[in-house]
């Protein structure tokens, strides 16, 4: 018996996504994908756990998670992604569309979601979107990329892949240097030693040991649920657990005196949610200028030369040509290499970037990737780059690796 054939669209980040699910979703005729109509098709994605969560909260019922005790809310990335697909299975659709089914899960449960959808793939029709080369599963036998609103079919998988191999586009020159560099007497700057975190009276950390030093890169990694965000937030001064605790920030004892302002002076800090703040009609011109100013907007006059040193990010970003467009409008990609100059006009001595890659096409997250090389490579500043995914051109000194244990998740640094 044969199995069914399996569909891969590409989508970029300037793809009309959701119209394309829609009319699959709704019987209505795609061209190359017509075998589809006239079947039953459910969608795998995160916009429908969202819409299950909203449905539970407004009606106090249990939908997916009907036969179980915790609330879908509750639960990891990997446990609502399982109950979905559980709850899909049970109504045995004739094919399923797949959005992007593999963003923000761990490795381990990426392996498991993979290995699992591959064994549906051998009786039901699966419809991949997906944004990753590294997402398709090898089950494709249909390939198309998605343009706008225009599907367009490969002939084969050969032509599919000759197509999307990614090209080099490394920036030209250096960074640029800060107006002002921001001084930190200490060679340390982040040190752990035994810390340990529980909330609840669930452990959550258990005996940290991690020093970060000037100019180091460090990747930190571990499964979803496993404590990334609790160490962030220890350090950028967001959490209280660090009270208390044998944890050094720039040389100084947690709790001895310093401000939360005095941190955050010091720390750059940049993850996608970040972005949603700017929604006024700001130059990417401005956009910059503002980091210098801790500011969602710029609020000041901005003086001669610190409009000279956002151009200089701009002509390294090569969008110098377009300083007085608005933010608003560029792309996804686009934004965040503006983010990234601006989290790093003034050179902070730490800069935090919290799943900066994630919703990002190929070309544009191996793009954010070579100025995040860049910057490393060029400055004093210490990076730390959180991931799920695992980014092939990223090139970190240092990976810490935390690992779930019975009293909370161990940290350890592994070779990069």
């Amino acid at each position: 018996m044969m199995s069914p054939k399996s569909y891969t669209i590409l989508i970029q980040n300037n793809s009309n996504t959701e119209p394309l699910v829609q009319r699959l979703l709704q019987n209505k005729a795609v061209k190359g994908l017509t075998d589809l109509q006239g079947l039953n098709g459910l969608l795998f994605s995160r916009s429908e756990i969202h819409r299950y969560m909203n449905e539970e909260d407004r009606h106090d019922i249990k939908i997916l998670t009907k036969n179980g005790d915790q609330p879908l809310k509750t639960m990891s990335s990997g446990e609502q992604k399982k109950a979905l697909l559980n709850y899909l299975l049970q109504q045995n659709p004739d094919f399923m569309v797949l959005v992007n089914p593999f963003d923000n899960l761990d490795v381990a449960t990426q392996d498991k979601l993979k290995n699992q959808l591959l064994e549906i793939s051998k009786t039901k029709t699966l419809v991949q979107v997906v944004s990753r080369l590294d997402d398709i599963l090898p089950c494709t036998t249909h390939f198309f990329k998605l343009e706008g609103e225009q599907l367009l079919p490969y002939p084969s998988s050969d032509d599919f892949w000759n197509d999307t191999q990614l090209t080099s586009d490394p920036f030209q020159g250096n960074i640029p240097s800060p107006l002002k560099p921001i001084e930190v007497d200490h060679h340390e700057m982040v040190r752990f030693r035994g810390v340990s975190v529980s909330f609840d009276g669930k452990s959550v950390l258990d005996q940290i040991n991690w020093t970060i030093k000037r100019g180091e890169f460090w990747q930190l990694i571990g499964p979803n649920g496993s404590g990334k965000s609790t160490l962030l937030s220890m350090i950028t001064g967001d959490s209280h657990k660090g009270y208390g605790q044998d944890l050094t920030i720039f040389g100084q004892k947690k709790g001895s005196g310093e401000s939360v302002w005095d941190l955050k002076q010091k720390i750059g800090y940049y993850t996608p949610a970040i972005t949603d703040k700017f929604r006024g009609y700001h130059s990417l011109e401005h956009m910059i200028i503002s980091g210098l100013h801790d500011s969602i907007g710029l609020y000041v006059q901005p003086t001669d030369s610190e409009i000279n040193l956002a151009r200089q990010w701009l002509q390294l970003l090569q969008l110098e040509e377009r300083k007085k467009e608005h933010f608003r409008n560029l792309s996804d990609g686009d934004k965040r290499l503006v983010m990234m100059a601006r989290a790093m006009v003034k050179h902070p001595p730490l800069l935090i970037l919290d799943e900066p890659t994630a919703g990002l096409d190929d070309a544009s997250a191996s793009l954010f990737v070579a100025l995040v090389n860049k910057i490393a490579k060029e400055s004093e500043t210490a990076i730390v780059f959180v991931s799920h995914r695992k980014e092939p051109q990223l090139e970190p000194t240092f990976i810490y690796e935390l690992s779930l244990g019975k009293k909370g998740s161990k940290g350890t640094q592994v070779q990069s």
